[in-house]
């Protein structure tokens, strides 16, 4: 581990191999990625680990490389244990005990493995996800007619990575998330997203990628129930951070 002791809230050791209960797989999302997507809500039936605290676990757990890939599997369930290989080559995968595979990592080039600096990259590639919803989902929704369900709103990352020109100096801070370009496209009741982004200290872009989405369940798009779920949504957020000091995790 590069010791990102940051994480310590969301994650626990378990007979030697890493769990994520529903309580702390939320608290990341809503906590650290601005993400409140109902899927990563604790109480709910079909939780899932949020994508974003397996890529940063992968991080903490083999520091970052120049250019990394990322691929999800399949979905993680809350107090699933996760085997995270022992010295894997460029090319590995994380895996349930059962041997299946939940997402698979591609890298190469140097690695920085100074804690700061992988910190400083985990927040901001995982912030980046505050800004999907509403602010670029909802206009490419409306461009394309479609949106999602708005009782079960089924939003899940598929592909992500990144590329680091240079060396990420820890003294440099968090680097500041950029959109460069959102486009999607439809197949009938499924939707895909492809979001190229860069990371910008100073003005200066740090590191450049793309994060893929997939949408499921696509209907007609309706404004009134899109306007309506967009109230939900941050009504979502204002109850989770509006609750008492010490009922949730701070980063």
């Amino acid at each position: 581990m590069t010791d990102t002791r940051f994480l310590e809230d969301f994650y626990r050791l378990r007979d030697g191999q890493l769990v994520v209960t529903p309580e702390q797989g939320s608290d990341f999302a809503k906590t650290l990625a601005g993400d409140f997507n109902p899927i990563h809500d604790a109480d709910n039936r079909r939780f899932c680990v949020p994508g974003d605290l397996l890529f940063a676990l992968v991080l903490d757990t083999y520091g970052a490389s120049a250019n990394m890939h990322f691929r999800f599997t399949g979905m993680v369930g809350g107090n699933v244990p996760l085997v995270f290989p022992d010295s894997p080559g460029d090319a590995f995968a994380i895996t349930d005990e059962g041997g299946k595979s939940v997402i698979e990592v591609e890298r190469s080039g140097p690695v920085i493995d100074e804690p700061n600096a992988i910190e400083s990259l985990i927040r901001s590639y995982v912030g980046f996800s505050g800004q999907n919803f509403p602010h670029v989902l909802v206009p490419l929704m409306e461009e394309h007619g479609v949106m999602v369900n708005p009782k079960r709103p089924l939003v899940m990352y598929e592909r992500m990575g990144f590329r680091l020109p240079e060396p990420l100096a820890a003294s440099a801070g968090v680097p500041e998330p950029r959109l460069k370009d959102a486009v999607m496209t439809v197949n009938g009741k499924r939707g895909e997203i492809r979001l190229d982004y860069e990371l910008v200290i100073d003005q200066s872009v740090v590191a450049d990628g793309s994060k893929h989405l997939v949408l499921s369940g696509l209907r007609a798009f309706d404004a009134a129930d899109v306007e309506r779920l967009v109230a939900d949504y941050e009504s979502w957020k204002a109850a989770y951070f509006n609750q008492p000091a010490g009922t949730r995790a701070h980063a």
